[in-house]
C-alpha cells in the first residue's frame, strides 16, 4: 500500500516547457520537519506505487500524476475544479 503525503510547497526553474517547469516537491511530517525532493525522485515514486502525493486547497484534493510531454515525463494534478494551475500556484520550498 502507498504512503500518502501532501504536497505544500514547489521549486520552479525559469524553463516554460511542462517537464522542466518544477524541479522539486515539499511538504511537512507529522512531527512538523519538513521534507523537500526532486521531481525525478517523485516520479519515481509514483510509477513505482511506493508513495502517493496530493495537494489540498479550500477543501479540495488533487492527486498528482506522472504526464508526458514530448517524451518527456513531469508531474501535474488530475481534473480537480481547482484553479488550472494548482500545483503551480503552490508557494516556494523554503
Amino acid at each position: 500500500m502507498a504512503r500518502l503525503a501532501r504536497v505544500r510547497c514547489i521549486s520552479k526553474t525559469d524553463r516554460t516547457t511542462p517537464h522542466e517547469r518544477i524541479s522539486s516537491i515539499g511538504g511537512v511530517y507529522s512531527n512538523g520537519s519538513q521534507w523537500k525532493q526532486s521531481v525525478v525522485q517523485t516520479i519515481r515514486d509514483i510509477e513505482s506505487g511506493a508513495w502517493e502525493f496530493y495537494i489540498q486547497e479550500d477543501g479540495l484534493t488533487a492527486s498528482l500524476i506522472v504526464a508526458k510531454h514530448e517524451g518527456h515525463k513531469y508531474i501535474k494534478t488530475t481534473a480537480d475544479g481547482i484553479q488550472p494551475n494548482n500545483l503551480l500556484s503552490l508557494p516556494e520550498c523554503p
